[in-house]
Parts: structure tokens; sequence; C-alpha cells
């Protein structure tokens, strides 16, 4: 086979990525050679990569700054309404690629780091990624973010800059290792500190009544800095802001007349008041009630609801005074999205502001705060759901813990109006839970204190309304609404499939980038010989490029023209890893046969489980066992190999998922909220094979089920299996070939050094498993056959590639945004162009 093109000579046929004119080529290459000149020590006349890496970033730095400050004083001068979405958790993976193909320059770049005899792909491969976040829900935000760029609104995305984020992972004999993510160890060449607007946060303390109104007296203080760092939208100008705080100790920070001895230790002591950023919290779909978690909770909304605050008073449109000092008009100019619970007390905290420091009235102010939050909701998990303990709130925030009863209160009172006598119902409608522990449900306080709740996929979003929020969905139905989630196509696209991106835009032309509804024009050429040939070789590059990357990281050896079979994403017993296992183990019994043939298959299965997930560890230990017997069975050959994918991440999604054939997404249905990871599979060329939850339901609606393997029990038939109750063992006694399986993982077939290692694997699954598995797994096997079946048609299944690329236009974050900005927001995308 001849060596795939490298991404950097396809880039150069992709004029979707900037023509390299000779002066800007040069422009660059002495912009570079400036920064390398400053950057290197004088003691140090040796470049080494790193040096090369920050000086092509500070290059390209430059072509956002002046932009940078266009497009926000622009904003300061047309006042429009701004957008403030606040998450806990923004995982933006790496920065400089994205920033080249946003301002288009890439070409340019790559030409004139390829004069100065060096190759652009290696300096990428230098950057960190910024993993500020878990999984589905801070890449979503990272999403969002690129798409509200790329639609001209003025946006800014509020959180934490942790100093360490997602753990990087290591397999050490089969088990997950956790090693810090010192990801800043370098430094992080696009954020810019702003000292300037450096804001005290308040903890602790207690709450006085006086004549002049409510004070929050003897707090502790500590300082939020704000990093910014700039995100551009795709060729339009725009270069809007990501803010995210770091916590910093004051001056006198434990130096007050009671600590007047201990000096040094004083000092010392700064560090508590930091330990608030120093870390992301590395669970998903999980609830930690940890004090220092509420900490964080609290730190980036009341900095940034401050930074908020300051922004619409000292905005000059419209008003011939120096601030605004009227807060009617705040849900006009302002618009508050919180992304899952985690930044809820949003609202107690406006309601604090507005109410004892801009003294309006309780019920202004509560219509303002209203008007202006909205809240996502990402889970309909019970353990993942904020319950937080009202103890730790009455000595953490004593004046938010009487904002909130006094919200509460006041929302019984209204049901209890609308519903006289249902006690049952105001019970399951509190803010407050009553019980051994009195605990604050963040959800209800979100979906109170908001005008707006949405789910992110229809199947859940009727979840939302029909079960987890019912009482509140038949008292206020107007509220709830769904915005089907969606990626961004320049990342997840342009960016990492720079081939595929290029075959498309020679046929349909370079529009569908910032309109991807435009790719269902490729349904005209679903028959065209020379287009399926063409989306097949792209795949076949794709492949031998991430065989090639496999082998020299990882040392594995792959057979490239194998099924590249990948299930990526973070290892939860909800999306059963578990149920790709056990067809693994099937296959495997049955390619011992020798009367009969089967299709290659490479099963790459990969994600983080969180540290303290006892039953995660021991899915990623079940995996690599599988593999050590599978992979040394010289009988089997390379006809199956089942390889685990050490610390998958944003950057290595980028090098898998153009490589994928079949993409797995088979949660139990009715727990995945959405997904996000299907639709980049879907829009790279990979078939899906998967259960009808989440945003599967409107792929499959989008492409034809026909051209999705969908299998399993629907939301329904989980129902009604729950009523009869759900027993394992009627499956494992009358399926043979998953009793096998489940005898050879109890018997220590895949543990033969310890055999009793995955009894609680067994146990699990035999006797409590939430989520079903067995119950899925004849209809699994029977669509893995079917899959098999198409795999030994090319022609076909590249037919069926297409079909569902062509499908895939719904799944933008460009859509999703408009949504949310039409119907939640208020606002109009202005689209390209919008600022010169």
């Amino acid at each position: 086979m001849a060596a795939p093109r490298s991404d950097s000579e396809k880039r150069k046929q992709i004029s979707v990525r900037g023509i390299a004119g000779l002066g800007d080529v040069a422009e660059v290459r002495k912009s570079f050679n400036r920064h390398l000149h400053f950057t290197l020590v004088k003691d140090r006349n040796v470049a080494t990569p790193r040096d090369y890496f920050f000086a092509l970033a500070h290059a390209v730095r430059d072509h956002l700054v002046g932009r940078w400050i266009r497009t926000q004083q622009c904003y300061y001068e047309r006042d429009p309404k701004r957008i403030y979405y606040l998450s806990l958790e923004f995982y933006m993976g790496r920065t400089l690629q994205n920033t080249m193909v946003n301002l288009g320059m890439q070409n340019v770049c790559d030409e004139a780091i390829y004069q100065l005899g060096l190759d652009l792909e290696e300096l990428e491969e230098i950057e960190e990624d910024a993993g500020l976040g878990n999984g589905g829900l801070g890449r979503l935000a990272a999403c969002f973010l690129d798409s509200m760029a790329t639609l001209g609104l003025a946006a800014y995305g509020y959180g934490i800059r942790y100093e360490f984020g997602i753990f990087n992972q290591k397999i050490l004999d089969g088990w997950q290792v956790e090693e810090a993510d010192d990801w800043l160890r370098y430094g992080n060449p696009w954020e810019k500190a702003r000292p300037e607007y450096m804001l005290p946060v308040h903890f602790y303390g207690r709450v006085e009544h006086t004549a002049e109104g409510v004070k929050w007296i003897d707090t502790q203080v500590v300082l939020a800095m704000p990093y910014d760092t700039p995100v551009p939208g795709y060729k339009n100008n725009t270069v809007n802001t990501m803010r995210l705080w770091s916590a910093k100790a004051p001056n006198d920070f434990n130096l007050q007349e009671f600590n007047v001895g201990d000096y040094i230790e004083a000092v010392l002591d700064r560090n508590l008041a930091e330990n608030i950023s120093r870390v992301l919290y590395p669970n998903d779909n999980f609830f930690e009630g940890k004090e220092l978690r509420l900490k964080q909770e609290y730190f980036v909304v009341a900095a940034t609801l401050q930074d908020i605050i300051r922004r619409f008073k000292s905005s000059n449109f419209g008003s011939r005074d120096p601030v605004r000092t009227c807060f009617e008009t705040f849900p006009d100019k302002v618009a508050i999205q919180l992304n899952d619970t985690h930044p809820a007390l949003s609202i107690p905290e406006l309601m604090r502001i507005l109410v004892d420091v801009e003294k309006m009235e309780w019920e202004k102010a509560w219509e303002v705060t209203k008007r202006t939050c909205a809240y996502t909701n990402h889970t309909v998990l019970p353990e993942a759901l904020e319950r937080w303990p009202v103890t730790m709130f009455e000595k953490l925030l004593p004046r938010h813990l009487e904002i909130i009863y006094t919200i509460n209160q006041r929302h019984l009172d209204h049901v209890a109006a609308l519903y006289p006598g249902d006690l049952d119902r105001l019970r399951r409608m509190s803010v407050i839970e009553e019980g051994d522990c009195k605990r604050i449900n963040m959800a209800h306080l979100c979906v109170i204190g908001s005008h707006a709740v949405n789910g992110v996929a229809r199947i859940h979003s009727e979840i939302v309304k029909n079960s987890v929020f019912k009482d509140f969905y038949e008292m206020e139905p107007e509220k709830f609404q769904n915005k089907t989630n969606g990626i961004t196509p320049r990342r997840w696209l342009l960016l990492c499939n720079p081939g595929l991106a290029g075959v498309i835009a020679e046929k349909i032309g370079e529009d569908f980038v910032t309109d991807l509804s435009q790719l269902k024009t490729l349904l005209d050429f679903v028959d065209d010989e020379v287009f399926i040939r063409d989306v097949s070789k792209v795949k076949q590059e794709n492949k031998l490029k991430f065989s090639a990357y496999l082998e020299e990281t990882y040392k594995v050896k792959i057979n490239p023209s194998s099924m590249f079979d990948v299930h990526v994403k973070r290892i939860h017993e909800y999306k059963r890893q578990l149920l790709n296992c056990l067809h693994i183990i099937t296959l495997y019994n049955r390619e011992k046969d020798p009367s009969k043939s089967f299709v290659p298959r490479t099963v790459m299965i990969g994600g983080k489980a969180a540290p303290g997930y006892y039953m995660a560890k021991m899915i990623i230990k079940l995996i690599t066992s599988i593999g050590d017997v599978v992979n040394n069975d010289p009988y089997i050959g390379d006809r199956l190999k089942v390889i685990f994918l050490e610390n998958y991440r944003v950057s290595f999604a980028e090098k898998v998922i153009p490589a994928a054939d079949l993409s797995q997404q088979i949660s139990t249905a009715g727990t995945e909220a959405s997904g996000t990871g299907n639709m980049k599979f879907m829009l790279n060329g990979a078939l899906t094979i998967g259960t009808m939850d989440g945003a599967n339901v409107e792929m499959a609606e989008e492409a034809g089920e026909e051209n999705l393997f969908i299998f399993g029990m629907r939301v329904e038939d989980v129902e009604a299996l729950d009523k009869r109750g759900y027993n394992a063992r009627e499956y494992y006694e009358r399926i043979p070939e998953l009793r096998q399986a489940i005898d050879q993982l109890s018997s220590g077939f895949f543990s033969p050094k310890d055999p009793g290692c995955f009894r609680d694997v067994v146990n699990m699954l035999m006797n409590h498993d939430r989520f079903k598995v067995f119950a899925d797994y004849q209809a699994y096997m029977e669509c893995q056959g079917r899959v098999d079946q198409l795999y030994r048609k090319p022609r076909e299944w590249t037919k069926k590639v297409i079909k569902n690329i062509a499908s895939s236009g719904k799944f933008s974050s460009d859509r999703t945004i408009t949504e949310y900005a039409r119907e939640i927001w208020g606002v109009e995308p202005s689209g390209l162009e919008s600022i010169k």
C-alpha cells in the first residue's frame, strides 16, 4: 500500500484552509524568527522543538490580537445583548491548529514553517491539551464558544482556570493509574492575565439584619484573578473571550491581629485560599458533595456576576449617565446560561446583589433574575444530581442559605395555591429535601429561578418533562424546551479530517463549513463511482495514518485493512463498555471454529474512569485482560485485536475519529442525555451501532434508520422490564454463548494469574445491573452480525457512509446555538463578516 499523503499535502489542496500568498508567508516567517529570538534565553543558543512551538504560537496569536481588541471595542460601542455561558468545565484541547483554521492561515503557516526547515505537524504535537473538562459537558461548552464566535454573538465563556486539568491516564499491568496534568508547566501562550479586573469573593462569616438592610459580615476573602483566552470565529474577524478565574490569597490573608505570632505559617496558609482553583474534580455524571467543590462553584459565580454587573453598568449606549443604575433593563442586556446545575448559585447570588447591594425589592429582583437565567439539564441519572447538605451551606454561604429558604417558601406558597391540600406535591417540588440530612436540590433551584429549561436531545427533553421535572412541567409547561446538542465542524471536520473536507469541498464548494445543512446535497452523489472511491480512499489513508501513530506511540501493530471498531467515551456502567466486552469474548470463542470465515476487526476501547469509581476501573482491567488473551492467541492472528486506547482526550479524538469504521453508542435507552461523540463519528464517515438513546434517535431520523445499526430495547421496553423485574439469570440460562462468556470471566480464563479478579464484575452483572447488559446481548450480537455482512461489501458500506455524512448537517453546534439565541436568549445571530 502506498504511504498516506501527509495532512499538510492534503491541506494545500483545500482552499478552505486559506491561500498561501507569498507576502503572508514572508510575514509569518519574519514574525516567527522575531519571537524565536526573544523567547530564547541569552545563555541558550540552541532552540528546542518547544521553542519553535512557542515562536509559532506567538506569531499566530499576533494575528488575533487586533481583531480581538476591535471586536471588544465594537461590543462596547454597539452595546448588544451579551450572552454569558457559565460552566465549571471547558474542555478546549489544543488551540494552535484551531486558531490557524479559523483565521484561514493554515496553509500560510505550513509553507512558512516548511521554508524554515521544520514540520508543522510535529510542532502541533508539542502543545498540551487544555483538559479543563471531563467529557461531553465540557467539550460541548468548547464547541459552543466556537459557534457563538462564528455566529457573531457577543458571548463570553466564564469558568475556572484549573492549575491541574483532567488527570493523565497511564495503564500499568492493565490497571488505570492517574497522573497529575501539569498543563501549565511550560506556560500557556494563548492566555492573558488581567490583574486590573481582579475581584474579591467572600466565604463563611455571618448575617446581620439591620435597619439599613441585610449585611453579610466577618467573611473570609479570596481574590479572583481573570485570565482571558481569545475565541476566534471562522473567517469573520470576530474574536470573543473566554475568561477563566484563578484563586489568589489577599496580601493580608491570615495576617490579621489574631495571627501576629506566626508570620511564616500565615504566609504558607495562603495555599488554602489558592487551592480553590487547583484541580478539576474528575467525576463525570456523579455528584461528590465536597466543600472544596462547593467553594469552586461559588467562586466562579461570584466573580463572574460582579464582572457582568460591572460591564452592564459601565456600558454607555443610549444613556447620558456615566453608569446605568436601573436594573430593570438588565435581562434585555444580559443572558446567563447555566451549563448544568454547577453554576446554580448564580440565582441566589444575583438575588443577593439586587436585594442586599442594589436595594431592589424582592419581587422585582426575582423577576429580573428569572428573565436573565436559563438552565440546561445534562443528565437524568439520580447519582449525578447535586444535593448539597444544608449544614455545609450554613457555614460557607449563610446569606445564600437564607435567600434559598425565601425563594423556596414563596415557590411552595405558589404551588399550594395552585394545588390546595396536595402535601406530597409540595414535598416533591421543594428545593429543600427533608430527611436525616437536610439537602438543597440544585436542579429544583435552577428550574424555579430560570425562564427556560432545556434538555440536550429530543428524547432527553421528553424524559425531563415526563419524569425528572414532571411536577414542574405540569405547572409551567412553557418553560421547557429542547436544544439538541451539536459539534463544531471546524475542529471536527476541517481540522481533524482535511482529506474528507477536501473531497466534500470538491463536490459542493466550501460554504458547508458555516452551513452544515448543505451536506445534504451530497445525496446527489451517493451513486457517483468516483465520489464513492474518493470517500473510501480518504478513510483508508486515515486508517493507515492512525495505525502508524499507534505503532509509534504504543508499540502495537494493527491490521489497517481490518474493521476499526471504536468505543471511546468516559468509562461508566451506563455506557455499557461491558456489553462490548461480551461481544469481543463471544467473537473470540466463535473464531476458534475453523469452519467459519470472519471479518477481521480491531476493537479499540478508550476512556478515563473517575479515580474513585471502582467498577469503572475494573472494566478497564477487564478490557486489557481480554486483550492480553486475544492478542496473544496465535490461532486468531490478526483477525481480531483488542486495544485499550490509553489517555483518551481531545487531541487523541482528533486522530482516532477520522480513522473509525464503526462507532459504538450502546448506552441503555433513557440514560445517555445526548452524546456528541456519536455526531463526530457520523460526520467523519463511520457507521453507528447504537441503541435508540440520546441523539442516536435523531441521527437515525435524519439518515434513515436503515443506514444505522440500531438494536435493543427502547425506553418503553426498559420501563416495561423494570415493572416486570429484570432477572439477569434468566438470560444467562437461556443464551449459551452468553453463559460461556460469563463462565470464562468467573473461572479466570481471562485472568489466569488471579482467577477471582472479575468476580465483582460478574456479581454485578448477575445480581444488580441497573443497566441491563444481558437484556440487550442477543440483539447486539445479531446487529453486529449485520455489521460484518455489510463490511464484506465495501461499495455498499461506503454508500451508507455517504448517506450518513450527508445527513449530519443538523448536528452542527451552529444550528444548536442559533436555536438558543432565538428561543432562549432573544438575540439574532448576525452571522459572518460582522466586525471589520
